[in-house]
C-alpha cells in the first residue's frame, strides 16, 4: 500500500458521480454516511484483497456483502461465467442451470421443496409475502424490527409501539395504506410475537424474520426463539417465512435453519447463491410454490430471473462450498477473527460485544465491557462515533470493513493466515486509537 494512503482518485471520481447518482452511489451504505468520509472506487479485486482507483489494496472484509464467499475473482468461478457469457447472457427462455442450480439448493435445505429465481432478495421477499397472503387468504404480515427484508413499500415499516399498533411508513413514498398491513415487533421477544396474533387473531398470514439477523449487525437468535416462532405459526395458521438472503449458504451448507433445526414454510435466498452476481430465490412447500404462475394463480414474473451467468456463477460456488471441510474452514476463520478481536478488547480497554457464527462476524462497540447484544435497541445503542473513528483506523492500516456499526463482516475461504493477522494487527493500533 502507498504510505501515506492517498484517495485523490476516489475523491475526484465521487464528486463526479454525485453529480449523477443521488449521494453518489447506486446503494445507501456505499455512501460513508454512517462514518464520514469519501467512499473508495474499487478497481479490483482478488481473494481476499481489494483494490482502489489510487492503488490503495485492503484485507476487505465488506465481499459484496456476502456472495463472496470463495474469495474474488475465484479461478473456477470466473471460469464459468466467461463460458456461460460465451453461449448468451441472456435468453428469456428456460436454461439447464436452472435445474442445476435449484437441485443443488433444494438438496441442501429440506424446508425447500421448489423455488422461483429472481433476481434480488428484496424481489425475493415481495414475492414470498404475496405467496404467502395468497395461501392463507389473509392480509397482515409480522416482521422483526431490525430485520431487514429488502425496500419492497411494504417492509418499510416501524411499529411505533410494537405489537401494539399498526405499520406506519419509515420512508416517504410509502403509502400509510400498505405499511398498515405490516407488524413489527421486536426480534427475540417471543412475548412480543404473541401479542401480535393474540391483538389480530385469524389476520397474519405469515411471520417474516431473519433467523440470523444480519441488517442491525450480527445478532443472533436465543434459545428457543425460532422454535417458538415455529409453534406459534402453527397455532394460528400462520405461515413462517425465514429470510436467508444473507445467512442463506452462509452460516452453514443447511443456513440458519439447518443449525437451529427449525424448518419454515417459506425461504428467500440470495447473495451466496448467485456467486456475486444479481440473483434472489424464494422456496418452500411443494404445494405453497404450486400456486405460483404459471402452475397456479399468485402472479410473478421476471425477464432476467433465472439468467444463465447468475446460475453459473451460483452453481460452481455452491460445489466449492460443498468441499466436506468446507464451512469448518470458513467458521474456524471467523471464530479465529472473533477470538482475536475479543482478546484485544480485553487488553486495550475498549469494550466490545463480538457476535459470531460461521462465515459472519460483527463487534459491536458497547458502552462497558461485559454488554451483550441480542437486539436492536441493545444494536443501536451501541457508539457509532467510536466505530467510525475505528473503521478509518483500519482503512489506513490496510483493512476494509463495512462502513456501518450495522453490517456483519463477511470472511472467506480466501482470508489466510496472513490477512488474518494483519487484521488483528490492525485491530490493535485502531482500538487502541479509539480507546479515549
Amino acid at each position: 500500500m502507498p504510505s501515506p494512503r492517498t484517495i485523490a482518485k476516489s475523491e475526484a471520481a465521487f464528486a463526479r458521480s454525485s453529480e449523477l447518482m443521488p449521494g453518489g452511489v447506486s446503494s445507501p451504505v456505499r455512501a460513508f454516511k454512517g462514518v464520514g468520509g469519501t467512499p473508495l472506487f474499487i478497481k479490483d479485486a482478488k481473494g481476499s484483497t481489494i483494490t482502489d482507483i489510487d492503488g490503495n489494496a485492503y484485507v476487505d472484509y465488506v465481499g459484496s456483502y456476502g456472495p463472496m464467499i470463495v474469495g474474488h475473482a475465484h479461478e473456477i468461478v470466473v471460469a464459468a461465467i466467461t463460458k456461460a457469457a460465451g453461449r448468451g447472457t441472456s435468453f428469456g427462455a428456460p436454461n439447464e442451470g436452472e435445474i442445476r442450480l435449484a437441485e443443488l439448493i433444494t438438496g441442501a435445505m429440506p424446508a425447500v421443496e421448489m423455488l422461483r429465481f429472481v433476481c434480488s432478495g428484496t424481489e425475493a421477499a415481495m414475492s414470498a409475502i404475496r405467496l404467502a397472503r395468497a395461501a392463507t387468504g389473509r392480509d397482515l404480515i409480522v416482521k422483526c424490527i431490525g430485520c431487514y427484508h429488502g425496500h419492497a413499500d411494504g417492509l418499510l415499516v416501524n411499529a411505533g409501539s410494537g405489537a401494539l399498533t399498526l405499520g406506519t411508513p419509515s420512508s416517504p413514498g410509502v403509502p400509510t395504506s400498505i405499511a398498515s398491513g405490516t407488524i413489527s415487533v421486536a426480534y427475540n421477544d417471543l412475548a412480543s410475537a404473541a401479542e401480535a396474533f393474540e391483538k389480530y387473531p385469524g389476520q397474519i398470514a405469515c411471520f417474516a424474520v431473519e433467523p440470523v439477523a444480519g441488517n442491525m449487525g450480527l445478532v443472533l437468535p436465543a434459545e428457543g426463539y425460532l422454535k417458538g416462532l415455529r409453534e406459534l405459526c402453527d397455532r394460528h395458521g400462520a405461515l413462517l417465512l425465514f429470510d436467508e438472503v444473507m445467512s442463506g449458504f452462509r452460516v452453514a451448507w443447511t443456513g440458519a435453519q439447518g443449525i437451529y433445526g427449525v424448518k419454515p414454510d417459506i425461504v428467500c435466498l440470495g447473495k451466496v447463491i448467485g456467486g456475486g452476481l444479481p440473483v434472489g430465490a424464494y422456496g418452500g412447500r411443494r404445494d405453497l410454490m404450486e400456486k405460483i404462475s404459471p402452475s397456479g394463480p399468485v402472479y410473478q414474473a421476471g425477464t432476467l430471473s433465472g439468467n444463465p451467468l447468475a446460475m453459473a456463477a451460483g452453481i460452481v460456488t455452491l460445489e466449492l462450498m460443498k468441499e466436506p471441510d468446507a464451512y469448518d474452514r470458513l467458521s474456524a476463520k471467523s471464530a479465529k477473527i472473533a477470538h482475536g478481536l475479543r482478546a484485544l478488547s480485553a487488553s486495550t480497554g475498549v469494550p466490545l460485544a463480538v457476535n459470531q457464527i460461521g462465515g459472519m462476524v460483527c463487534p459491536f462497540f458497547v458502552k462497558q465491557a461485559g454488554q451483550a447484544v441480542t437486539n436492536y435497541a441493545e444494536a443501536t445503542a451501541c457508539d457509532t462515533q467510536r466505530y467510525a473513528r475505528f473503521f478509518h483506523a483500519m482503512l489506513d492500516n490496510g483493512v476494509y470493513l463495512p462502513p456501518s456499526q450495522f453490517e456483519a463482516w463477511f470472511p472467506s475461504l480466501a482470508h489466510d493466515d496472513e490477512a488474518i493477522a494483519k487484521t488483528l494487527a490492525a485491530a490493535e493500533i485502531a482500538l487502541i486509537a479509539c480507546a479515549d
